[in-house]
């Protein structure tokens, strides 16, 4: 990696939380800091369409793309406004650079202090190459007009000064950056208030999120349609239903209104480019508890219960608890991740918070793998080949799901390594959908193998069938042992004998035998 690409990786790096989750950026006393010899303050970073060419008369979907600054105000410190008179003219100096990430080359010149030197040095200013003072930087080969740069001075000792307002057209599509820079030491601890919008050609949903919205409402179909299969053959079989088919009906319900919920939120921020709080939250709550419900009921069926057993025993209060620990980590992250925006949320924070939910993942699979193996177990020693088949199904379905989530992971860890300024942008919305998709056909399978029927029952447990599956592991060991057919001829003959002694009134002859 260059020297300036370092640069650019840690000012995106420090700053991305802060403004990524918001098509109106908003600048709210926002501090330029010292990164190599600039101060820096990173505006925000999104994918964008080029406009089209062809433009409607929609308000918002209107097919033209752009960038705007919208009362842009600097302020420095009054000890910096201090040293200079209201005689003078230009007395500090702050730009704004917007660039497209491939020509990130473009902006800086020569090293300095170990990082790409942003502002030109007395040096570099002898020998021409840049004005002492500024920001280095240097048209791009694919298009002469970039970068774009925006000077704004500060006049004599004035506190505040206003950037113009500008409407940069977007005409090429790329993932593009905005970076506030000044030179001057003097101007430590400047301020920067405002707002710059991102628009897209549809509406203000950032380019990496703007599938995702016709995706959602396809989901919704989708669980609309599977919810219809489904309670038909609910309501026309409602005498044989078993209750772990209750807590399909449940999720499938939660499916609905998770998707629905994400595509509303989704058109609302397209259509005011601020993330709506309200529906965010709702809709995160609604997956968490779907994925929560999800993972129980799989376990849970995994142990037999509802199907051959009773009850879950003392294992009730251990798989409840697992899952409200599950619901908790996995609610706190998705909230901190999807709703508003969040300042200064670093990599090491957002480690802390996935880490829980992954271990409590594995923690689900393994126990849910284990479960079913003494299930599998048990129901082949019973000789039970109708549940015996259909959780052989279960798990092999299962089974298929954890290793095509493994090799996703390791895509999305590969993906994520390679796309370090995020050139993949356009692609990035099929990691969270392909999740999506996987739970849906996983649902899809469950829904089939335990459908409403008019045979349900033959899976529900049956105590006539002997089927104690709360006694010890150990029980299960201690068979009895066999009877030969000459044994019970033995017996029976034995008992006949002893019936016609006591009619004649004998006693019984007492048996020797050690």
């Amino acid at each position: 990696m260059s020297i300036s690409g370092r640069f650019l990786l840690l000012c995106t790096t420090f700053s991305f939380f802060l403004f990524s989750n918001a098509s109106l950026h908003e600048y709210a006393q926002a501090e330029l800091l010292l990164k190599g010899n600039a101060f820096v303050l990173h505006g925000g970073s999104e994918g964008l369409y080029a406009s089209v060419l062809e433009k409607n008369t929609s308000a918002v979907a209107n097919g033209e793309s752009y960038i705007r600054f919208e009362k842009i105000t600097f302020r420095r410190t009054e000890e910096s406004a201090k040293l200079h008179s209201n005689a003078e003219g230009n007395t500090g100096l702050v730009q704004a650079v917007v660039f497209e990430v491939e020509d990130r080359e473009t902006i800086g010149g020569s090293a300095y202090g170990g990082q790409r030197a942003v502002c030109c040095t007395p040096d570099l200013a002898k020998l021409g190459a840049c004005t002492q003072g500024e920001v280095i930087h240097r048209p791009s080969v694919k298009n002469p007009d970039w970068p774009k740069v925006f000077s704004t001075y500060f006049q004599g000792d004035n506190l505040y000064t206003t950037m113009e307002s500008k409407n940069i057209q977007i005409s090429r599509t790329g993932m593009y950056n905005l970076y506030f820079f000044h030179c001057d030491p003097s101007l430590k601890g400047l301020l920067v208030e405002g707002k710059t919008v991102w628009k897209n050609p549809t509406g203000y949903l950032p380019g990496r999120m703007a599938p995702l919205m016709n995706f959602y409402g396809f989901m919704s179909l989708a669980f609309v349609l599977l919810g219809i299969i489904w309670f038909s053959q609910y309501v026309r079989f409602w005498r044989e239903v078993l209750q772990l088919q209750n807590c399909i009906t449940f999720v499938i319900g939660l499916g609905m209104f998770e998707m629905a919920l994400w595509y509303f939120e989704y058109a609302a921020f397209n259509a005011t480019g601020v993330r709506p709080s309200g529906l965010t939250v709702w809709a995160v709550t609604f997956g968490t508890v779907k994925r929560t419900v999800s993972r129980v009921i799989i376990l849970m069926v995994s142990m037999g219960y509802g199907v051959v057993r009773p009850t879950l025993g003392g294992l009730t209060s251990k798989v409840l608890f697992l899952g409200a620990t599950f619901f908790l980590a996995s609610e706190v992250l998705e909230l901190v991740e999807n709703v508003g925006s969040v300042s200064d949320f670093s990599g090491k924070a957002r480690l802390f918070l996935v880490l829980p939910v992954g271990l409590l993942d594995a923690f689900f699979i393994l126990w849910i793998f284990k479960s079913l193996s003494k299930t599998l177990e048990k129901l082949q020693t019973r000789r039970m080949t109708a549940k015996l088949d259909i959780y052989r199904k279960f798990t092999n379905a299962l089974a298929v799901a954890v290793l095509v989530s493994v090799g996703w992971i390791c895509y999305e860890l590969y993906f994520k390594s390679k796309d370090i300024y995020n050139e993949g942008w356009q692609k990035a919305w099929i990691i969270p959908a392909f999740w999506q998709v996987l739970s849906y056909s996983l649902l899809c399978i469950i829904c089939v193998l335990w459908a409403p029927s008019q045979n349900s029952m033959r899976y529900a447990y049956s105590e006539d069938a002997g089927e104690d599956f709360d006694k010890d592991e150990s029980l299960t060991l201690l068979k009895p042992a066999s009877t030969t057919v000459k044994d019970e001829n033995s017996l029976r003959f034995t008992e006949t004998t002893q019936a016609d002694s006591l009619l004649r009134g004998d006693e019984p002859e007492e048996d020797k035998r050690e």
